[in-house]
């Protein structure tokens, strides 16, 4: 791409790594859209960001969205929710609704700007996932899932519309430090037998996103890959990502499984 101004459409820009994102593209000098479910209510607005509504669970909030800015020319998918908890104690509408905020939504929004990117064969597209997708844990089986199905739907659709100069891109944080956990929803029944065990994760996970990377450091990586001018299919930061890749490709999956249980404080056991 070249480095003339870009349009740039950022779901979830009002915190965490959306703002960081939205912000350098700011001060790179591109035109910068944020979204928002409520953009009035923004609490830390970022000087030179217009901030727009979009809710992921509302489809036809997407293509208001798309509508209203009218040219894109890069797509950060970043919005979404967390959640934890048992996949037993979880109910199919808390799942079903995880799958329209983190899959659906980010999808009926890339295919409202598709046409138009297509037609000036140009765009860039990034589907911002998880190293949960990657390296699945114990007690978040759905937040997981919903990030392995963006990055299927960035790798497999990436070379559909490279004909027409379009690039698909998918990113994988590790464990970063925006308060996320602040915000996450969890599933445990009062009774549950897992409740010790998730506590046990939950105060793991805690300790990790305390020491996590910066959200900046995260944003800086999107922002550079979506002005590359040959961008990877896959980008990956934070929790050592090149040497855990490595390892992935090395070791047994059992292993990779028992490793990143316990790097989530809980113990080996054998199925």
């Amino acid at each position: 791409m070249s480095a003339q101004s870009k349009v740039v459409l950022v779901t979830g820009a009002s915190s965490g790594i959306g703002a960081e994102v939205a912000r350098q593209f700011v001060e790179q000098g591109h035109t910068v859209y944020g979204t928002s479910r409520n953009p009035e209510t923004v609490a830390d607005p970022i000087r030179g960001v217009h901030y727009v509504a979009l809710d992921n669970a509302d489809y036809d909030s997407a293509v208001a969205c798309v509508e209203h800015v009218g040219i894109v020319d890069i797509l950060v998918n970043n919005a979404g929710e967390s959640q934890a908890g048992a996949l037993e104690d979880t109910s199919m509408d808390a799942i079903e609704n995880l799958f329209r905020v983190n899959v659906f939504g980010p999808i009926a929004l890339t295919k409202a700007v598709l046409p138009g990117m297509r037609e000036r064969g140009s765009g860039t597209v990034i589907m911002v996932g998880s190293m949960l997708s990657s390296f699945p844990v114990a007690f978040r089986s759905n937040y997981a899932a919903t990030k392995s199905a963006l990055k299927a739907f960035a790798l497999a659709t990436r070379r559909e519309v490279a004909p027409y100069g379009v690039r698909m891109i998918s990113v994988e944080p590790g464990t970063i430090a925006t308060g996320i956990g602040e915000r996450r929803s969890v599933h445990i029944g009062d009774r549950s037998p897992y409740a010790a065990e998730y506590q046990t994760l939950a105060a793991a996970t805690r300790t990790n996103e305390d020491a996590g990377i910066a959200a900046s450091t995260m944003a800086q990586v999107i922002v550079d890959a979506a002005l590359a001018e040959h961008p990877k299919p896959f980008y990956a930061k934070g929790n050592q990502a090149g040497l855990v890749f490595a390892l992935r490709r090395l070791l047994p999956s059992q292993l990779i499984l028992d490793i990143t249980a316990r790097k989530h404080g809980l113990r080996k056991i054998r199925s």
